[in-house]
């Protein structure tokens, strides 16, 4: 790897600077870019319609002769949710861990991309050589399994991105973080630390994953004679050993229920990260066979997501399962920035089924709070600090950390998604901008619904729509049939008689205006309807729904 002359390291953050999720970074040095990692978001409350959003990936496509692969921080849908839709447009080799391969293979699997990407397993302290990179993968900790720290080498100098991860002296499966490894590159010399802010806010430590364990053992104990269900995020494989030891302890069947639960817990199991007992996993449809007190059921929809396993039992329409009041629901996750509401509506609704519900003391999370930050920092000590991973206030709460630990702030660098920031040590500036943002996914569409179509779908949520049909005679522009109106998600119609026998005149009156002035222009025609229409409805209602006029021609 040799330095090159004038070559500096670019870093270009296509998502996830903004927000929870979308993460996906560009490196680039001469004639090469690897990227890190390739995530999605899940939509925000105004996107009706909306399955997923995943990053605009313009500059790759652009410089696509120069991409040579993508790196894996590890298997969460914000990092690896967008590459079965990125990989269309962008294939080259993926380089993971075991388990994040996993779960990505069952991606591409799914979306019959398996045979068509070539995919390497990595393990912990291997070299990756990648034209002008070397990329070493760094065992941490996360609310997942085999997640890895990034050490990437370039002629420019050495960037850690840390992934999400945390600090955890006990893990329940595996080995502790690799903080030695951490303090060796620091030694090196780091040129910048790329560190998840997501708990920056928060001061002191996280706890050990393994607490959890001893708190399920109490509830157990404390519910002897209540089914247990149990909701926690899919991808925390260790949250779901230490049910299903938990539930071994006393004596319970576990049941699993969620698509993306069953999924990870199969993937899981099949290479070796879940240890679970014969006999103690059953089918959903045998738990009729057993009484209360010897079941458990861990489930999805722990965010209170409309269409997840939990929030159909607790609305009455899952299949299977029916709340009772002999049920111990516990909630095993904070709610995420955004769905509080959600998650509150959902143990509403099973307090109302007279439920037991348990949401406090349960969950650890999988990102490191302020101690845990300073320890990376004091270790590798960077000449840079860019705060990635999270909201605006978790970064700015990392950097604020930063430069207590004596980085002067102008090598505190608050990148925006599309910045395009070049380095070296000497220096660091922003030197310009590439597209960034969201494409829509929604069905099997991609990108086909755009901001207007957006807009569209906002206005008919707010303010419904009015058409209005009429038949005019070829040539002569007489009027034949109509105008009718028809009218969705404004009124109700048959409670607003008046309103709409008025709106009928309006139309009428504007309509036979321009049929006297022997007006055949259709724009025209349209332009009035909607202009007297519009105004009506405004001085009647204060609203402005969506108004589409409709002309036929015999």
């Amino acid at each position: 790897m040799k330095k090159q002359n004038n070559s500096k390291l670019r870093i270009i953050p296509l998502g996830g600077l903004e927000s929870i999720g979308m993460n996906i970074t560009a490196f680039e040095y001469g004639d090469s870019i690897i990227v890190v990692d390739c995530g999605l978001a899940f939509p925000e409350d105004d996107m009706y319609g909306i399955d997923l959003c995943v990053p605009v990936i313009t500059y790759l496509q652009d410089n696509i002769e120069r991409v040579k692969a993508f790196f894996f921080t590890h298997g969460h849908e914000d990092h690896i949710g967008a590459l079965p839709y990125v990989l269309l447009e962008v294939n080259v080799p993926i380089y993971a861990t075991k388990l994040t391969m996993g779960l990505i293979e069952h991606k591409l699997e799914e979306h019959d991309l398996l045979d068509k990407v070539r995919r390497k397993v990595v393990s912990y302290g291997q070299h990756i050589n990648m034209g002008d990179f070397r990329v070493e993968f760094i065992k941490t900790n996360h609310s997942i399994q085999d997640a890895a720290a990034l050490a990437i080498y370039s002629p420019a100098g050495i960037v850690v991105h840390t992934g999400d991860f945390k600090v955890d002296y006990t893990p329940v499966y595996g080995d502790a973080i690799d903080l030695q490894r951490f303090g060796e590159i620091g030694k090196k010399g780091v040129l910048a630390l790329m560190c998840d802010s997501t708990n920056a806010e928060r001061p002191g430590f996280t706890m050990t994953e393994s607490t959890v364990g001893k708190v399920f053992d109490s509830i157990f104990a404390d519910h002897k004679t209540q089914r247990i269900i149990i909701a926690t995020f899919a991808s925390n494989v260790d949250r779901v050993q230490q049910i299903i030891n938990t539930a071994c302890k006393f004596g319970r069947k576990v049941v699993v229920e969620g698509r993306s639960m069953v999924n990870i817990i199969s993937i899981a199991s099949e290479l070796g990260y879940l240890d679970i007992p014969d006999n103690t996993l059953i089918e959903e449809d045998y738990m009729k066979n057993y009484p209360d007190e010897k079941m458990v059921l861990i489930t999805t929809g722990s965010q209170g997501e409309p269409l997840a396993a939990l929030s159909r039992m607790a609305n009455g329409t899952h299949k299977k399962v029916r709340i009772t009041p002999n049920d111990l629901i516990v909630f095993s996750s904070n709610p995420i920035p955004g769905n509080e509401k959600a998650v509150s509506r959902i143990i509403n609704e099973l307090y109302q089924k007279s439920a037991d519900v348990i949401f406090q003391d349960t969950h650890v999370s999988g990102h490191a709070c302020q101690e845990e930050i300073k320890l990376i920092y004091s270790l590798l000590q960077p000449k840079y600090s860019i705060p990635v991973h999270g909201e605006y206030k978790h970064r700015k709460a990392q950097a604020q950390l930063a430069a207590t630990l004596g980085i002067p702030k102008d090598r505190i660098l608050m990148l925006d998604s599309g910045d395009v920031l070049e380095i070296d040590e000497e220096s660091a500036e922003v030197v310009g901008t590439v597209p960034h943002g969201s494409v829509f996914v929604d069905g099997l569409g991609i990108g086909d619904v755009g901001n207007i179509v957006m807009r569209d779908r906002q206005h008919l949520a707010e303010d419904g729509i009015i058409i209005v049909v009429l038949t005019l005679e070829s040539g002569s522009g007489q009027l034949l049939a109509g105008p009718d109106i028809v009218s969705r998600g404004f009124v109700y119609v048959r409670e607003s008689e008046s309103l709409m026998d008025e709106a009928q005149q309006v139309v009428n009156e504007a309509v036979y205006r321009m049929v006297d002035r022997h007006i055949t222009d259709w724009g025209k025609i349209k332009s009035e309807i909607r202009d007297a229409l519009g105004d009506f409805v405004w001085k009647k209602t204060k609203r402005r729904p969506m108004l589409i006029p409709i002309i036929m021609e015999v």
